[in-house]
Order: structure tokens, then sequence, then C-alpha cells
């Protein structure tokens, strides 16, 4: 299969307005990037489709786990002669969850190394930076982790913008009805993370409360680098929250589970999937067990026959792969896995690949048996995200793997 050739470094709101504004502002900031090039294969060769992810940092399991489902995707469509007569190959670039390195990386994915399509990250801010410039330039954009609403969801005439992932308004009624089953919650707390996808979850989650005529203790907000976030919990306790729901990725989560601990506030806490992306169990303490997240799937348990097949691909192909563990987190691989492949079936059904005839192809896929479900119909120009909330799972970490809720 063809490797990446190339590691470079540069590092939801359901609106357009959101994406917009956004985007604007991304596009004023200094931008910087250090090159690491290999050499790649003749492009009459290959057909190259692109990487945007956390490959560094707090988050670089995350990245970590995508390129492992992409890979493990290419080597398959590969072996079995590729597509168009044309072997697949992949150019990554690290955004560092950094918007603007995000947006300069999509830049030159599409503009010099001539991607025909490309795949997306953890970050919702780094995703929804890109979704303009996606659509401009008639490129198909694959977000395979980022949930944030708005980045399928944005508004535009013709939407380049496919996703195989989670969707935070469905998330955030998952999320609910999951705490109202378990833990007959009447009274949600947020905890959010202090950006676009701290919104899109505050606005899914207000909405989802309403619906079910709940009473919010409180929403609050915290930022990245925060490492005390016992006065917004002490706001949310004293308003009578008698569930917590988290939304933020790995380092501030974690923060969030050690301020409890040194409160001594045991309240059930119920949290999007950002803390799967990295060493959350390391850096929040065994509290972090404790933590009850969505997912879209998981290689603990009983696995389908695709499972099997692409669980011990992983194993063959990457030797630190010991246990269940080492393939944590499974959603960016699952996510990943599938949406690789129905880029090639897309591609496939086009028969070429420029970017508007590979958008029809997306919305000409029919069925797609994959690891996470066998999808039928994935794509439309009304829907543009294959999974619903049907799909999620709630699962928690037992020491660094991440196992079903019983």
């Amino acid at each position: 299969m063809a490797k990446p050739t190339s590691i470079q470094p540069s590092s939801q709101r359901s609106t357009t307005a959101l994406v917009r504004s956004f985007a604007q502002r991304i596009a004023t900031a200094t931008l910087g990037a250090t090159l690491l090039m290999a050499a790649p294969l003749h492009a009459e060769d290959s057909i190259k489709v692109g990487l945007v992810a956390a490959l560094s940092g707090q988050s670089a399991k995350s990245g970590e786990a995508v390129t492992r489902g992409l890979e493990v995707a290419i080597g398959e469509i590969n072996a079995a002669g590729g597509v168009l007569g044309k072997k697949i190959e992949l150019v990554r670039r690290d955004d560092e969850s950094n918007p603007a390195k995000g947006m300069l990386a999509a830049r030159e994915l599409v503009q010099k190394e001539k991607v025909v399509a490309f795949f997306g990250g953890i970050d919702t801010p780094v995703s929804l930076a890109i979704v303009p410039f996606a659509n401009q330039a008639k490129v198909p954009f694959i977000s395979v982790w980022a949930a944030g609403t708005g980045i399928t969801r944005n508004g535009a005439a013709e939407n380049y913008v496919f996703r195989v992932s989670a969707v935070d308004q469905l998330v955030d009624e998952a999320m609910l009805d999951f705490a109202i089953k378990k833990y007959k919650t009447a009274k949600p707390g947020l905890m959010l993370i202090n950006n676009p996808w701290g919104e899109s979850n505050e606005k899914g989650l207000k909405d989802a409360s309403e619906a079910r005529k709940l009473a919010l203790a409180g929403a609050e907000k915290f930022d990245n680098a925060d490492v005390d976030m016992v006065p917004q919990l002490t706001r949310l306790k004293d308003a009578g929250a008698d569930t917590i729901f988290l939304v933020a990725n790995v380092q501030p989560a974690a923060q969030v589970v050690k301020s409890l601990d040194r409160m001594g506030w045991k309240v059930p806490m119920v949290s999007h999937w950002g803390p799967a992306g990295g060493r959350f169990t390391e850096l929040g303490g065994p509290s972090a067990e404790k933590v009850e997240m969505v997912q879209t799937f998981s290689f603990s348990g009983n696995l389908s026959p695709k499972g099997e097949v692409v669980l011990a691909a992983l194993k063959s192909k990457y030797p630190q792969i010991a246990s269940l563990a080492d393939v944590t987190p499974a959603v960016g691989i699952a996510n990943a896995y599938d949406a690789m492949h129905m880029v090639a079936l897309a591609i496939a059904k086009a028969g070429a690949t420029d970017g508007p005839a590979l958008r029809k192809g997306f919305y000409g896929i029919g069925t797609y048996e994959g690891l996470i479900k066998t999808y039928n119909k994935p794509f439309s120009p009304e829907n543009q995200d294959a999974l619903g909330k049907d799909d999620y799972i709630f699962t928690h970490f037992k020491g660094a793997e991440i196992v079903p809720v019983d």
C-alpha cells in the first residue's frame, strides 16, 4: 500500500454566520508552518487523499487513530487494484489543534498536493475554519471525528462537506436520554469548553433539555488551559445540578474530573467523546474511569466478522498493538476506515476525481458493509451525515481501554 508520503507540522453553532465569521478571523491570523517532506509517488500513478488532524499535542492519539483507520482501508483498496486503475496515496498534515494552521494545511493539500478529497480530525474549531474553503474549492472534505453540527449543516448552496462521525445535535439528545434512563436526571448542569464546539453543544443541550421539559441548573464555560474548575462546578452544585454534562477534549476534561475530586462532589458525569482522544485516565486520575461518554464504535466485546478482520489487520500492520487498549480511541479508527472506503466508492461511482463529479458520487453510494454498520444510501443533498443517533454507544475507560457501559 502507499504509505503517507509526508508529515508536516502546520499545526460546532449550526449557522452559516458562525462558519463564516470564524473563518474570517482565522484568515487574518498569522500563519506559520514547517515542512517535512518525503518523496511522493508520481502524481499520475496515484490518487491523493489528505488528512488534516492533530498529530501532536494532547490529542495526538486521535490523529494516530484516524491515520490507522485510513491506512488499513487504503491497504485493502490498493490490494484490490485501487480505484480507476490507480493506487490511493495518503498525505498528512498536523494542524496541532490550531484552526489557523489547519486552514493553511487544507490549502496546501488542495492547491499543492492536489488531493481529490481530504479528511478532518478531532477539533471542531479547526473543521469549522476549513469548511468555507472546501466549499469554495469544490473539494470534498470528510469529517471523521469533529462533531460540530455546523460542519456539515453549513448553509452552502453546494455543500462539499460530508461526515462519518457523530453530530452534536444528535449526541446532545442521546446524552440526555442516556442520563434520564440511568440516573433519572432532572436538572442537568453543563460544563462546556469555551469555543465553537462548546457553543454548538450548549445550543443542542439546551434545546434537548427544553424538549424533555428539564430545567437546567446552569451552563458553565472554561478554557483549554484552565486547571481549576471548582468555581464553575460549585455554582452548578449550589444550583441543584444532579448530573454533569461535559463537552471538552482530553486536557480540560481531565481538569474537570480533578476539580470534582477536590470538591468531594460525587455526581454522575456524562460526556461527549472528547476524552477518548488522548491519555484521559493518566491525566484525570482514577475518577476518570467513572465518566461515561458517547462513541460510535468499540473493539471491546463481541466483534462482527468485519471487526475481526480489521482488528487483525491493525495488529499485523502495527506491531505495537499488543492489547485492545492499544486500539484506543476506536472511534477514530472506525470512522476513518468506513469514510475512506466510502470515498473510494464515490470515486468509482463518479468515474472521475474532480470535485463536482465526486460530490455526486457520494450521493450515488448504495449499500456498503462497513465496520460501524451496513450503510444504505448514507449521503444525500439533504443529509450529509452518514451516522445517526441510533449508531451511538456509551462507554467508559477501564484503565487505558475504552469499553462499553454495562
